[in-house]
């Protein structure tokens, strides 16, 4: 039996399809939508019209922009001679908020995972490659997670790579700040054992 309306449903249907988001959380943002003010509502709704329909990919690094081009590849304060290899736009917008990075990024809009069936034709990879003929540039940082999805993602893109004769690096793992070292699992710790450097 349905207790819900109709719209309700679907409403709460859609919020679950989103990543994280469970039964129960899909439930209180359909309710706290329906709670708000009709203007309020509109707007979110607009909101998100508005993003899907001007937001795309920059035509040099693949991150998300709503013009040709985004705003780090346009900037010439940057240096074009290193490119960030990151999986999405959150880990792109996470290093630009450490503020230690200077570069340009590419972004691949996922990793490889043949259980999902996402393979290398799936990301923007070749979009990658196309950029490495610039003589400008002389390193290319392999960003993506630490996960297996991403080891096989930057193992595969550093084969690729290593033709070009350009420096290739793989961002250092290891502990949280603030992190005993007697709770990190055995990963983590041969990551930040690896990844150490001299003081």
């Amino acid at each position: 039996m349905q207790y819900n309306a109709v719209p309700l449903q679907k409403l709460i249907e859609q919020f679950e399809r989103m990543p994280g988001i469970g039964r129960k959380t899909a439930q209180r943002i359909a309710f706290y939508i329906l709670g708000l003010p009709e203007k309020e509502s509109d707007e979110i709704a607009n909101a998100i019209t508005d993003a899907c329909r001007k937001i795309h990919k920059c035509s040099v690094c693949s991150n998300l922009t709503e013009d040709e081009v985004c705003p780090i590849c346009r900037n010439l304060k940057r240096d074009h001679s290193v490119i960030c290899v990151v999986e999405d736009t959150q880990s792109l917008m996470a290093i630009e908020k450490t503020k230690e990075y200077s570069g340009t990024y590419h972004v691949l809009h996922g990793a490889i995972s043949p259980l999902d069936g996402i393979g290398p034709e799936q990301l923007t990879i070749k979009e990658l490659l196309a950029r490495l003929s610039d003589d400008e540039l002389k390193e290319i940082i392999i960003a993506t997670d630490s996960d297996i999805e991403g080891e096989a993602t930057a193992m595969y893109l550093s084969k690729l790579i290593k033709p070009f004769n350009l420096n290739i690096s793989r961002i250092a793992f290891g502990l949280p700040v603030g992190t005993d070292i007697q709770y990190a699992d055995e990963v983590t710790l041969s990551r930040a054992i690896e990844g150490r450097r001299t003081m």
